[in-house]
């Protein structure tokens, strides 16, 4: 007896779907989803800007949000989907998801929000010192504010004590370029200065907000204006749960003329956060990864560093972490002593050169990658070692062959 067209038919649909679905095939880990992380897979060049919704083989009819960026997609699994294949099936309509996250620029500022409460403020347009005091301490390029998922304020920017601390930021303060030692963050020095010069992209969709911008590393001193490395700053800003997000930082650093530049061994330089005036050495606290506190972690060595504190009537904060890959990792740590102007005023940094020089050679790049779980309450040693093997392992699924 032949096969009836219809048979044929439905045969002939239902392999044209298998060969137009993907298995995303899980990778052998020994780390464990605790509530959720982010995975990522690298999208097949026959998906990339096609139409397809994601599933889990333990519900292949309910669909998973997730968002591509480059070739990459990524999506939230859980305790209960991180065991099993995740699939792309093909259709014919994208499903357009809603997103807890959304971003604007506004008063000079690239704004993300989470949940309509801004969470992030990235200076693009050049703040002025306040008035009175030298103008050298004018700055664009810095983060300010970053914020709790409340919305608790957790920087600060221009106290008296320093002016030229702008809440996150990341110059290098002992550097040789060209035979002259120069200073980028002691900006009265005015040997040096880093800026705003270009929002290069920015994309929001169901999971993140994201956006690159173009730092200029500018030789100030004997009138040169000169710039001598340029630094390209991808910043990714995911939100967790209603009490935690992701604030993820990738810097990469490119010589800007055929002269190399050579960062010096300083006892402070690079990745840092001058903290909310709110804490002191009584309300707030400091943990790294080996156990040492403010008492002791200056100068030790660290893949992470708890810092929160009370703020308000509430607790928060953010948990720092330091990506394998990073050049000397684990990074020394600059953290002021308890007694920093008697009340403990708090700065956190990963000083990448605090003992030992470090050269960009001109046509090479270099890269640092940061991330910070900011959140609401306190967090205990094991989260935060939790958190930064998914950092440092990130669940990166394979496609399957």
């Amino acid at each position: 007896m032949k096969p009836s067209f219809y048979l044929l038919l439905t045969l002939s649909l239902g392999l044209f779907a298998c060969q137009q679905n993907t298995q995303l095939i899980p990778p052998e880990t020994d780390f464990l989803v605790a509530e959720q992380t982010l995975a990522a897979a690298t999208l097949p060049k026959e998906k990339q800007g096609k139409s397809f919704q994601l599933v889990h083989q333990s519900a292949p009819t309910v669909a998973i949000p997730y968002q591509v960026s480059g070739d990459q997609i990524y999506w939230t699994v859980t305790p209960e989907t991180q065991t099993g294949n995740f699939e792309l099936q093909a259709v014919e309509k994208q499903t357009a998801i809603d997103s807890k996250v959304t971003a604007r620029e506004e008063n000079g500022q690239w704004a993300i929000y989470i949940n309509n409460q801004k969470v992030l403020g990235y200076q693009m347009a050049v703040t002025e010192a306040p008035e009175g005091v030298n103008p050298a301490y004018r700055r664009s390029g810095y983060i300010h504010p970053f914020n709790t998922p409340s919305g608790k304020r957790l920087t600060r920017i221009q106290p008296k004590d320093h002016y030229h601390h702008y809440g996150l930021w990341n110059p290098w303060t002992h550097t040789l370029y060209e035979g002259d030692t120069l200073d980028f963050w002691n900006l009265y020095k005015e040997q040096g200065t880093v800026r705003f010069a270009k929002l290069l992209s920015q994309h929001t969709g169901a999971l993140f907000s994201e956006y690159e911008v173009l730092h200029e590393h500018v030789v100030l001193k004997d009138n040169k204006n000169e710039v001598a490395l340029n630094e390209t700053q991808k910043v990714r800003v995911t939100p967790l749960t209603d009490n935690s997000y992701q604030l993820d930082f990738e810097i990469s650093y490119q010589c800007n003329t055929k002269s190399p530049f050579k960062i010096i061994e300083y006892r402070y330089g690079g990745f840092g956060w001058r903290t909310t005036e709110e804490w002191d050495n009584q309300n707030s606290r400091t943990i790294s990864s080996e156990g040492n506190t403010r008492k002791n972690a200056d100068g030790s060595t660290a893949r992470w560093c708890i810092v929160d504190g009370k703020l308000g009537d509430s607790i928060g904060g953010a948990l720092l972490m330091s990506h394998p890959d990073n050049f000397n990792h684990p990074e020394p740590l600059r953290i002021w002593p308890e007694n920093q102007y008697d009340r403990g005023d708090l700065f956190v940094n990963f000083a990448t050169t605090k003992n030992t020089d470090w050269i960009f050679e001109p046509n090479q790049t270099y890269v640092l990658k940061y991330r910070l779980l900011v959140y609401d309450g306190e967090m205990d040693t094991a989260t935060a070692n939790e958190a930064w093997d998914a950092f440092a392992s990130p669940l990166t699924y394979n496609i399957k062959k």
